[in-house]
């Protein structure tokens, strides 16, 4: 419990159905990953104490033993089993399959409300999609506005959206290829009303999305690769989903060396960092000490 994983955010096949242009965790031939594997997986990340595991690509959904693969980490004592889906394969007889695998948490994020050059995740498209799993869902919903992605007042209409149907709202910022901050004076400005809109109840990890766009920078202790994992395709620790080509280890070969040392390594990436859940799972271990120094570096945009 000192150094191990509150969350493991593992990839079922980097595939995915939509093509939006800011994203870059997803390709469009990719297998879906054996099941037998994945519960290889699933497995270690047990036997490391992970206490949630939650289900990433790409787009999950298409992988065609998610359902029981979910059932699985149920079976195996997880305390939360949560997905990640761009929700447009959802229906009512996928909602109550999820229902019935011990499914706990659905994270959905919305770009805006119309079709875009950028997006194609937009409320418009899935509205009927969102009405099936308000109507049928067991599961905490966390429904994400995007700021960055399409107008400004379609994030507000997103939260709206989320508020009617008795979801919860969340507010994402788009981000570069390593994860860090990149508004435009417009959509910080936006953000300042949502800020206001949504209340301290939504603030996360220090506030950090405010302290970001005030000082530019918000330095935390990331202590990814220990309280947060992120499992790639191939089986690989790494420290999140955007500094995946910078370092990594295999997941079968780690242990709890693995999980100390990470946990105290310093990430360079840190002060402009907008992955909130390395965060949000690091934010517990604020208080204790972190110093030994990377032997790898993120190379990031001059700003």
């Amino acid at each position: 419990m000192r150094f191990g994983p509150l969350l493991a955010q593992l990839v079922v096949v980097r595939r995915c159905n939509l093509s939006c242009g800011y994203c870059n965790e997803f390709d469009q031939e990719s297998a879906p990953i054996p099941a037998e594997v994945l519960r290889v997986r699933i497995d270690k990340l047990a036997e490391l104490g992970t206490l949630a595991v939650e289900f990433t690509g790409g787009e999950p959904l298409p992988h065609p033993d998610l359902v029981e693969l979910v059932a699985y980490a149920s079976s195996r004592g997880f305390v939360q089993r949560k997905l990640i889906s761009n929700a447009y394969l959802m229906s009512p007889v996928v909602v109550k399959a999820l229902n019935r695998a011990g499914l706990t948490h659905l994270q959905v994020s919305l770009d805006g409300v119309e079709p875009n050059d950028m997006t194609v995740k937009v409320l418009k498209p899935l509205e009927k999609k969102l009405e099936h799993i308000r109507e049928h869902a067991k599961f905490l919903v966390t429904l994400s506005a995007v700021v960055g992605a399409a107008a400004p007042d379609e994030v507000i209409q997103v939260i709206d959206f989320a508020e009617k149907s008795g979801f919860r709202p969340r507010v994402l910022l788009i981000h570069d290829g390593d994860g860090q901050l990149g508004l435009s004076a417009e959509n910080q400005k936006l953000y300042r009303t949502v800020e206001a809109r949504l209340g301290r109840g939504w603030r996360q990890a220090g506030n950090y999305r405010s302290r970001l766009i005030d000082f530019g920078t918000a330095p935390f202790k990331c202590r990814a690769g220990s309280r947060y994992l992120y499992i790639d395709e191939f089986g690989m620790v790494r420290w999140c989903s955007q500094t995946r080509e910078v370092w990594g280890k295999d997941l079968l070969q780690y242990n709890s060396d693995d999980l100390r040392e990470q946990f105290d390594t310093v990430k360079d990436c840190n002060e402009r960092c907008t992955v909130g859940c390395a965060r949000n799972s690091s934010k517990l271990d604020n208080w204790r000490a972190q110093g030994r120094r990377s032997k790898v570096h993120v190379h990031l945009p001059v700003v």
